[in-house]
């Protein structure tokens, strides 16, 4: 088990790396809580079957209240680092190793019952399960179990952007609240169930009903719009606001809508109820880099 924490922005976010048994979303420990598709899972699962290690850790999250492991992780981040490192975006990594088996045993017994959310990861998590199952083997073998990075969903270091849409195509949407600019906009979407929209020069807002805007926003708008098509032929996706703006005055695209970042507490609600979100629903930030931490699924194998 290893401590990693990450500096940003002026906020620092502490979180459990550790492997995490793979368990089938049925059983309802591990949530999903976006859709996935079949190319991105055929070349992770080629990637693992070519090096047989996992690279990077998948994001999770869990309610953390009551466990007494972010304490456990503030104890261990007292002392001196293992290592440090600057990764992308600015960021500051500092690591620290957690050898004590008193300490795992600790952490194990705490987390052995709560239910985690995936925060990144949902094509990499279904390779890993379908990576297992075609090589087989015992519950207690190596590719039965997934590398995770855990956090907190109290960590105030914890951040989720949202990322607008960009129609490729579409009748035009009317009825919204008139707005003067794209700033004005993002406001007024601010805490809301809402979305803003852009098209020919002008923005406005649409009020939604139901609790997840993102949700709403496919399911009262985009697919009215689109009809049978596939959105996921018919949409793009950026997190920056002035870009989707500009997407459409250059004619990439024919709409845009913006919105808030999601509540994770919703998102956990939703995904508790087995219901998933649209694609690009959430964007959980920094992501952890690759390579901080290998996990060989052949023990005997070396790197």
């Amino acid at each position: 088990m290893y401590v990693h924490e990450v500096a940003f922005d002026g906020r620092v976010r502490r979180d459990l790396i550790a492997s995490l048994r793979l368990q089938p979303y049925e059983d309802k420990v591990v949530l999903p809580h976006e859709r996935t598709h079949r190319g991105p899972k055929e070349d992770r699962l080629a990637l693992l079957r070519a090096t047989k290690v996992s690279l990077e850790p998948l994001w999770f999250l869990y309610e953390g209240t009551g466990t007494g492991v972010p304490e456990v992780l503030e104890r261990v981040a007292a002392r001196a680092p293992a290592f440090s490192f600057t990764g992308p975006e600015d960021t500051a990594h500092r690591f620290w190793v957690i050898s004590d088996p008193a300490i795992h045993a600790s952490i194990h017994a705490s987390l052995e019952q709560v239910p985690v959310l995936i925060a990144d990861g949902h094509h990499r998590y279904e390779t890993a399960l379908a990576y297992a199952d075609e090589v087989g083997g015992g519950t207690e073998v190596a590719s039965r179990f997934t590398l995770a990075l855990l956090t907190d969903m109290a960590d105030p270091g914890l951040v989720v952007l949202p990322t607008h849409r960009v129609m490729k195509a579409g009748i035009a949407v009317t009825g919204g609240e008139s707005k003067g600019s794209l700033d004005e906009t993002l406001e007024a979407v601010r805490g809301r169930v809402a979305a803003g929209a852009y098209r020919n020069h002008q923005f406005q807002v649409l009020t939604l009903e139901g609790e997840v805007a993102v949700v709403e926003l496919h399911e009262q708008v985009i697919d009215n719009l689109l009809g049978s098509r596939d959105p996921e032929e018919f949409l793009l996706y950026t997190r920056d606001p002035a870009e989707a703006v500009r997407w459409v005055d250059e004619g990439v695209g024919t709409a845009a809508f913006f919105l808030d970042a999601p509540d994770v507490r919703e998102v956990l609600k939703l995904a508790q109820e087995g219901k998933t979100l649209p694609q690009k629903a959430t964007y959980f930030h920094p992501k952890p880099p690759s390579g901080m931490v290998f996990d060989r699924l052949e023990r005997d194998r070396r790197l």
